[in-house]
């Protein structure tokens, strides 16, 4: 029989169930895999509970991105309900195998933000993935406003150093927006979050890693003392 221990689960958390296998990436130079993305961006989607504020989920990004029929689409986009949402995260990977779990090699972040009705492309190697996020911008521009959005390019987000943070980046530039927007920065609309992630995403990429894993750790134990 073949060993299971590692796909033993180790926490529920909202909609994402992590497994003990999710911990083995926080033990070197690899990949945050999909599931520890969509973990991290549940748990930001609980600490900014405002209602004009939206994290997506990257399996729902990737589903609009890629949904082949425009009536499926109207009917699957109602109740996100996005006329009334200020700021939107889309995370964006670059799979384009709609049969693909977990496919693809490289995330991006892209940010809809009402008060200029612009989409923000933030890309950590060299404007990758451009593609992909014009391909969500489009899908998600016909849902956010009555006119046509603008599509920006974030030429100041900080570029990663290797060839496996991209997960990593993403989720700092999410959490420094998210701070932004909570912290009342949709009143500064000419300086938007630009500065605050070309300032401050490096530093948070540097400690990301050991936050989340022990987040992870902290709401396991909080789930044993609760049982």
């Amino acid at each position: 029989m073949a060993n299971t221990w590692g796909d033993d689960k180790i926490l529920s958390f909202n909609d994402v169930v992590l497994r003990r296998s999710d911990l083995d990436i926080f033990n070197g130079p690899n990949f945050i895999n999909d599931r520890v993305i969509e973990f991290y961006l549940s748990y930001l989607s609980t600490l900014h509970t405002s209602p004009t504020i939206s994290v997506i989920p990257a399996s729902i990004a990737f589903w609009i991105s890629n949904c082949p029929d425009a009536e499926s689409l109207k009917d699957f986009m109602k109740p996100l309900r996005l006329l009334d949402i200020n700021l939107v995260i889309l995370p964006v990977n670059d799979n384009l195998n709609v049969e693909l779990e977990e496919g693809g090699l490289h995330w991006i972040l892209l940010v809809y933000y009402k008060e200029t009705n612009s989409f923000f492309h933030h890309a950590y190697f060299m404007g990758a993935n451009q593609w992909n996020a014009r391909q969500l911008y489009k899908a998600v521009s016909l849902f956010v406003s009555d006119g046509d959005a603008a599509f920006r390019e974030c030429g100041d987000t900080p570029q990663q150093k290797n060839g496996y943070d991209c997960g990593v980046h993403l989720l700092a530039t999410a959490q420094v927006i998210c701070k932004w927007f909570s912290s009342g920065g949709m009143k500064n609309r000419d300086e938007l979050w630009l500065s605050d992630v070309k300032e401050t995403v490096s530093n948070v990429v540097n400690n990301l890693r050991e936050e989340i894993l022990g987040l992870i750790r902290r709401l396991m134990s909080e789930k044993s003392v609760s049982k």
